[in-house]
């Protein structure tokens, strides 16, 4: 009996990557995934079908071992950092990934970048994309490097920057930009052409554009989607103004996107993004039932976020920031740290509770001074962090990994607790503990927030929030019984 072609993913916890990898194992491939943080993929429903290797690809043994016995490696990873150095690093990365590939002896890369005209001045983030295909590209390994615009489904952050700007400003003056071509792919027609890339002739080496065929403006694309979600008609005036970096302030404020991935987004709009051939049909087939149009993309990615079924998320990765999880107790032996407990007894059982606390935040919000939550989401917002408004990718379940608004879940015991990590930009470490423990017919409700302050700086913040925190965390414990008082009584009448 054959054994099944082994491929690596790396990037299986961003928005393709944890899409790619389930479809892989249903075309019969055995995955091999490369993560830094494995415990983001507990509570994945592919997590006993792959082999997990813990390693970073900036590390040559980690990569290397990575690629042991493998055919194919999907390249799945794109930083939205910034600094002097962003564009050496990825090159850096890239390359060294393509040389472990070379040794390992495999077979095939295969790397996602941008569509992009040739012969005009690229904006950073598009150039350093562009970059890392030529590594590939010259790599001894043969490369295929899809060149994609705007992928829309659920969770993706381009969609999610369309959706949110139609639906938060039926009036809207634009830049100019607004007006140029755009062809959108939608993201299932995206991972066809993945899912077949180990299956292309050995010889072929060379970039391939991919898209709907659609090719509309970008104020199209807003258009659209207000159709498709039924909005009243959307206003949307181009002016003659570039501001990239003006619109990715805009952008950031009145959508979940963060401005570390807002300006890179705002600039890679630009210049007009629309596939020069169509030669991928030569070596992959479209898919049986026909390349997905832009209108039926936003059809199908709407159905999934009213049904709870967003599979990915942009929001699956994290910040980027240098975190370390909550030490244990005993560990806080000698350091500084604040800690506002409170714990309260209700006489709704646990499961109840528990339903409430998994479910916060986003829509059902946090239970306590809603005003007081937003203005704080928009002052780091302001700041250049995370915000209020990055909601969750389903409103009734979480796994390790997910964003809860500037919250990230670092731990999750269902039934059980909840500890989030704050990803606000406050000086110190943060984290907000839920946890739910049966009281003889009730529920014992305890809350923690944890702050390990960095500097005096640190432990000033703490005392200057510490006033609102006397008001926010009683009424949030209380409201949190309150209402799995509630929910337990309409279940037990139903």
């Amino acid at each position: 009996m054959t054994s099944p072609t082994l491929v690596l993913v790396t990037g299986a916890t961003g928005y393709i990557g944890g899409r790619l990898v389930p479809r892989l194992l249903a075309q019969g491939f055995a995955v091999r995934v490369l993560v830094r943080t494995p415990a983001k993929l507990e509570g994945v429903p592919w997590h006993d079908q792959v082999e997990i290797v813990e390693g970073d690809l900036s590390s040559p043994e980690d990569t290397e071992k990575a690629c042991q016995d493998v055919h194919t490696v999907f390249y799945l990873v794109h930083s939205m950092g910034s600094g002097s150095d962003f564009e050496e690093q990825e090159r850096d990365t890239a390359q060294l990934v393509a040389d472990a590939a070379e040794r390992s002896g495999v077979s095939r890369l295969v790397y996602l970048g941008g569509l992009h005209p040739e012969g005009v001045e690229l904006s950073t983030h598009m150039r350093s994309r562009t970059a890392v295909g030529k590594v590939f590209l010259d790599s001894p390994v043969p490369a295929i490097v899809f060149q994609a615009g705007v992928v829309i489904g659920s969770g993706s952050a381009s969609f999610e920057m369309i959706r949110h700007l139609t639906e938060n400003v039926p009036l809207m003056p634009a830049p100019s930009w607004v007006q140029n071509k755009i062809e959108p792919i939608a993201i299932r027609d995206v991972l066809h052409y993945l899912v077949h890339a180990p299956l292309v002739d050995a010889d072929v080496n060379r970039t391939f554009d991919i898209g709907s065929r659609d090719v509309l403006t970008y104020a199209a694309l807003m258009y659209g989607y207000g159709y498709e979600a039924g909005l009243p008609h959307r206003r949307i005036y181009a002016l003659p103004i570039p501001a990239p970096m003006l619109a990715g302030w805009w952008v950031a404020l009145v959508t979940p996107i963060p401005h570390s991935m807002a300006v890179p987004l705002v600039q890679s709009l630009q210049h007009d993004a629309v596939a020069q051939e169509h030669d991928v049909d030569d070596v992959i087939a479209p898919p049986a039932a026909g390349l997905t149009g832009y209108r039926h993309a936003v059809r199908l990615a709407l159905s999934r976020i009213e049904n709870g079924e967003v599979e990915t998320s942009w929001t699956g990765a994290s910040s980027g920031k240098p975190y370390e999880p909550l030490p244990s107790d005993p560990d806080w032996a000698g350091r500084t740290v604040y800690v506002d407990d409170r714990s309260r007894t209700g006489e709704a059982p646990p499961e109840a509770v528990w339903s409430v606390i998994e479910g916060i935040g986003a829509e059902n919000g946090w239970y306590s001074l809603p005003a007081a939550w937003v203005i704080r989401g928009l002052a780091d917002k302001v700041l250049g962090g995370a915000g209020h408004n990055r909601g969750r990718r389903n409103p009734k379940t979480l796994v390790v990994g997910d964003a809860v608004d500037w919250w990230r879940v670092e731990h999750i015991e269902p039934g059980r607790q909840l500890r989030l990590r704050a990803e606000m930009l406050v000086p110190g470490e943060a984290w907000l503990e839920l946890t739910a423990e049966p009281d003889g017919d009730g529920t014992r409700y305890r809350q923690r927030a944890i702050y390990f302050p960095r500097g005096l700086f640190g432990k000033l913040y703490w005392w200057g929030v510490w006033p609102f925190h006397g008001l926010i965390f009683p009424s949030m414990a209380r409201n949190i019984l309150a209402k799995a008082a509630r929910d337990s009584a309409q279940a037990r009448q139903a």
